[in-house]
């Protein structure tokens, strides 16, 4: 199992490929799991080339405490999709890594968790709340 840790836009990415099985590939992007489907152009690549360095894995405390803060606290959408859950409300205390949203995307339950400790100030979505990524979710005072 290879692992590897990357950065897009200010937020850090840890990827664990678990198997790669024809043109799928089976990976895990910060404990959600993904099976990914190489394009048929791809197929003729034998070896294929990935353009990310591998790098030690840092735990969850190392990452909490690198992770770049936003403004006012607020927990933003890691990729476009639709809100399935809301699991805290406001005035709710929470802390680093806990679940506060589930998000459905490319038919994947995601779940979104807290970068920050804090009490909820405010909750931007709801149920069903098309999102795309980098869009405020929940404001953490």
């Amino acid at each position: 199992m290879k692992k590897y840790k990357f950065t897009i836009n200010d937020i850090s990415y840890e990827a664990k490929i678990l198997s790669v099985v024809d043109q799928v590939i089976t990976l895990e992007l910060n404990g959600s799991t993904y099976e990914v489907t190489l394009d048929k152009e791809n197929q003729q690549t034998k070896t294929p080339k990935l353009v990310v360095q591998a790098a030690p894995v840092a735990t969850a405390n190392d990452i909490a405490k690198t992770a770049p803060a936003t403004a006012l606290g607020d927990i933003k959408s890691p990729l476009p999709g639709t809100i399935t859950g809301v699991l805290c409300k406001v005035g709710d205390t929470i802390s680093i890594g806990q679940k506060v949203i589930t998000l459905e995307a490319m038919k994947m339950e995601n779940n979104i968790e807290s970068d920050k400790a804090g009490v909820v100030k405010e909750i931007k979505v709801s149920k069903g709340t098309a999102v795309m990524e980098g869009d405020i979710l929940i404001v953490i005072g």
